[in-house]
């Protein structure tokens, strides 16, 4: 008899609503792990917004107002609440708060395929390398931090992607394996259901299906049926948490919902506060709004995102950080604003922008990271960084740092050590300063 068939039929359904018998929840059974840093500082949080199809520098956060329109395109700037530092008219409830930000505006990469983008920017090492998939942000923090008291996860993910199997990849915890797998909230609206009501004797049957794993485990030791065991035993820990109440929006005043706006970006960032005021350390918000995403080869899809994707944009973003930071969480809660790449500095024949890896540009806040900067510069066209080149290796070494993790650590992949970071990285030393 299968573990899942000791609950019943009802059960079963319940669990696995709640992601308990599948791979979104099996991500957050962490081993107990120290999370302090060596100093005994409380070790930061971080909220990712990921642009899903690749956003131009150019439309965003290094425009170049005095080109041709070829180049500079059809967004005039605005400037912002750091004297000199212009951004596009489109985000105007960002710029009053660009001084908590420093804007990273020597990307430089290479890599202008959307998988092979979306997979060196979120593990920093590229697609196939090694023969090894690597594990992401997300779960490499879910690495550094034990198992929580309250059954919250480490790691969750919510929004709008644009492609099914990169997403799979992405969010995948590589060769750390199933336990730091994210727990996916496919829809903030609905949150976890069906996370109150099991059988009332769920406790004996779970004390009999703890006895059966333990006799399975004497005879057959191995890591696969201790991870399933905790799969259950966190499920229903979720289940009976108080703080599990942060999965559900409808508890947040309608003036905050409608704050934050109401689509699936606005409210995955209420959702990354409300997880992150509860303890949850890495969210993962995805923003693709439209079919293309932030993928702008053509005038149509630059006109989803001049009126779809960059208002939701301004609006959850704005909302998030001015949140945080009334509520004195902006300083210990990294937020990363960022892409696969960059797009073409010149307009395309059609009056798109096409893929770009060689400039580009990335901005985080808060964390501790000295806001009011720009790191790095293009030339004037935004075709080539002249100043301050950031590799992929050089921004997963410095976020990992920020976040307490050490770039130089060795995680083991079977018998063979795997660094955090490849070799090879400089840190950006104006956000550890």
């Amino acid at each position: 008899m299968s573990l899942e068939n000791m609950l019943t039929r009802r059960d079963a359904l319940k669990l696995a609503a709640a992601g308990g018998l599948g791979l979104s929840l099996s991500g957050w059974m962490q081993p107990l792990a120290a999370h302090a840093q060596a100093t005994g500082a409380r070790p930061k949080k971080c909220i990712l917004l990921w642009m899903d199809g690749a956003p131009s520098h150019h439309d965003t956060f290094d425009m170049k107002p005095d080109q041709v329109d070829a180049i500079r395109g059809i967004y005039r700037p605005m400037q912002t609440s750091v004297p000199g530092l212009q951004i596009t008219e489109m985000l105007p409830r960002v710029a009053p708060l660009m001084h908590h930000a420093a804007v990273l505006r020597g990307m430089a990469t290479g890599e202008a395929d959307h998988g092979r983008g979306r997979v060196y920017m979120h593990t920093g090492y590229r697609l196939g390398q090694g023969g090894l998939r690597y594990p992401g942000m997300g779960s490499l923090v879910s690495n550094q931090r034990g198992l929580s008291d309250d059954g919250m996860p480490n790691f969750v993910v919510t929004g709008m992607h644009l492609n099914p199997a990169n997403f799979a990849y992405v969010s995948s915890p590589g060769f750390l394996g199933p336990r730091h797998q994210p727990l996916i909230v496919a829809d903030q609206s609905r949150g976890i259901e069906n996370l109150a009501s099991v059988a009332d004797d769920l406790d004996d049957r779970l004390g009999v299906l703890a006895q059966m794993a333990q006799g399975f485990q004497r005879t057959n030791p191995n890591a696969s049926a201790a991870g399933q065991r905790t799969v259950y035993q966190r499920a229903v820990q979720l289940m009976r948490s108080e703080k599990a109440k942060a999965f559900d929006l409808t508890r947040e005043p309608a003036s905050v919902r409608s704050g934050y706006g109401h689509c699936a970006f606005g409210q995955g960032c209420l959702l990354a506060r409300r997880l992150i005021e509860a303890g949850v350390p890495f969210v993962e918000v995805y923003h693709a709004p439209t079919p293309g995403g932030w993928d702008v080869h053509t005038p149509q899809r630059v006109e989803e995102v001049r009126s779809l994707a960059l208002p939701q944009l301004d609006r959850g973003m704005s909302a998030l950080l001015s949140d945080l930071d009334s509520r004195g969480m902006l300083q210990d809660t990294l937020v990363i604003w960022m892409g696969e790449f960059g797009r073409t500095p010149r307009l395309n024949a059609s009056g798109g922008r096409d893929h770009y890896g060689r400039a580009w540009t990335s901005v985080v806040f808060g964390g501790g990271v000295r806001g009011g900067q720009i790191v790095g510069r293009t030339d004037p066209t935004g075709s080539t960084v002249v100043d301050r080149p950031i590799t992929a290796l050089d921004f997963m070494a410095t976020i990992c740092t920020i976040l307490g993790i050490d770039p130089n650590h060795e995680n083991m992949a079977g018998a063979r050590p795997v660094r955090v970071v490849d070799r090879g990285f400089t840190p950006i030393r104006e956000l550890l300063s």
